[in-house]
């Protein structure tokens, strides 16, 4: 049984295209840790923002008329992004113009949250209702609330 140069050619030309399929694949299929740990504050950030701040920010963070303001201004959120973290832990009792619009009622606190739970539901309003602010990590977010005034 003799193999023709043929089928050896054609071996080869399979070998080498699983092997490189193979390599594609698992190229592919890398995430950083980054953007790993992206999906995983953006999926447990929903499930809080879901519990803590839908009722009155809405699901699509359009906000509640003149009593909650929306979430969807990026430039308010870009602009206070190193206050983020204490307004969703502490609250917030000042006037907030966003979408040129004054909001003057009281947003409760929520010392209940740990920080890791304060880091995932901002991140998750950050990049979500139109936001692309990106990956905040869980230390950052950390200092921001031990420097909260």
């Amino acid at each position: 049984m003799t193999i023709s140069l043929t089928q050896k050619s054609m071996r080869k030309y399979i070998i080498h295209s699983i092997f490189l399929f193979s390599v594609i694949a698992i190229i592919v299929s890398c995430q950083n840790q980054e953007t790993i740990d992206l999906q995983n504050y953006m999926s447990n950030g929903k499930d809080i923002y879901k519990a803590k701040c839908q009722n009155c920010h809405g699901e699509n963070g359009e906000g509640l008329g003149q009593l909650a303001p929306p979430l969807t201004d990026s430039v308010f959120l870009i602009a206070n992004k190193n206050r983020l973290a204490c307004i969703i832990k502490n609250g917030v009792n000042e006037t907030l113009v966003i979408h040129g619009k004054e909001y003057r009622e009281k947003m409760p606190a929520f010392p209940e949250l740990a920080d890791i739970d304060v880091a995932q539901v901002m991140v998750y309003v950050t990049n979500s209702f139109g936001n692309k602010q990106g990956f905040v990590p869980y230390n950052q977010v950390s200092t921001q609330l031990q420097n909260c005034k």
